[in-house]
């Protein structure tokens, strides 16, 4: 991987690396997954709150991440750091998931998760929830309240999702992740990249498609990984090519948090200045609504169109698309 940069005359190679030759553990991967949860989301479309770390189910074993999403699903976040972590385990990675999600799928109550999973961790966390006179189950309570609600969650850990992480991911898991996937088992691989730079460590997080292809072929003594196939977030535009649009977003305007009189102005490089200083969108929203992750657009209303971003780059969209398919009708 390259990283181009307009002051120099020619790009940079970044040199790969893994969690393992960082001296990184697995719980420092599963840390930093914890505070940026939106590795593993569409940023767009997903919201997720982290409400368990490490709790222990009944046969003694740890789920490393719980989350609730905007579904109100209950998701399941297990970690490994290399390929080599997986092959070692006497139980397989998959496998060891799905054992916890079917622990979670017996939760059958907002009250549940909050006793056995939320609150420990906002106990475990507590200097990340700054409000004073609260105890750890009130804050739990509100937080996954106001989630739920502003999310419009109607229905309760109906399903349960799995996510599993690593730098590296043996053919065995992905074929398995592959059948599961086709019998409707909501399980998906996300691989963390990473690359130095100087002092510093860029990550890049792919999410492995799990189709037909990554089939292990029983025939064969090798195991084959033909054709593996990536995707990132989807290709939707984002806040800076709104900027370019007469009817998108300007440098200087106001946005607001959705269901608050918290408010930022829109800077030119498509970050925001709040009173706690300039930072990205994303984690501005992120510091208001306390959750680990919020869906951008969703939840970042333009003041002078009292819309949200998500709403003015739809209608966008559609305005685009119809005036694409006036030029094929004329040219019919």
């Amino acid at each position: 991987m390259y990283l181009f940069s307009t002051a120099q005359e020619q790009p940079v190679q970044l040199e790969q690396t893994t969690f393992a030759e960082l001296g990184l553990k697995e719980n420092d991967v599963e840390e930093l997954l914890r505070k940026n949860v939106e590795l593993l989301c569409d940023e767009e479309d997903d919201s997720m709150l982290i409400v368990g770390q490490q709790v222990k189910n009944a046969a003694s074993g740890r789920l490393d991440l719980t989350a609730i999403d905007k579904e109100g699903d209950l998701v399941l976040i297990e970690i490994k750091r290399d390929k080599k972590d997986i092959e070692k385990r006497k139980e397989a990675f998959e496998i060891q998931a799905i054992r916890y999600a079917a622990s979670c799928a017996t939760i059958n109550s907002t009250g549940e998760l909050i006793q056995d999973f939320f609150i420990p961790y906002v106990e475990k966390h507590r200097e990340e929830y700054p409000q004073t006179g609260l105890t750890t189950e009130e804050i739990a309570k509100r937080k996954l309240d106001e989630f739920i609600q502003i999310n419009g969650i109607t229905a309760f850990n109906a399903h349960q999702k799995i996510i599993l992480v690593a730098s590296e991911f043996d053919a065995q898991t992905l074929s398995a992740v592959a059948w599961l996937n086709s019998n409707q088992v909501d399980i998906s691989c996300y691989q963390i990249c990473l690359f130095k730079l100087g002092g510093h460590i860029l990550f890049d997080v792919k999410k492995l498609l799990p189709v037909e292809n990554y089939y292990v072929n029983i025939n064969k003594s090798k195991e084959l990984e033909r054709g593996r196939r990536t995707v990132s977030r989807r290709q939707l535009p984002k806040i800076e090519e709104m900027m370019t649009w007469e009817d998108g977003v300007r440098e200087h305007d106001i946005i607001v948090a959705k269901g608050t009189d918290k408010e930022a102005v829109l800077l030119a490089n498509g970050q925001v200045q709040a009173p706690e200083g300039i930072m990205s969108l994303q984690k501005w929203l992120k510091m208001i609504y306390g959750w680990s992750s919020v869906q951008t657009y969703a939840f970042a209303v333009l003041k002078r169109e009292r819309k949200t971003l998500e709403e003015i780059r739809a209608l966008h969209m559609k305005k685009e698309q119809g005036g694409e398919e006036n030029q094929d009708d004329a040219a019919d």
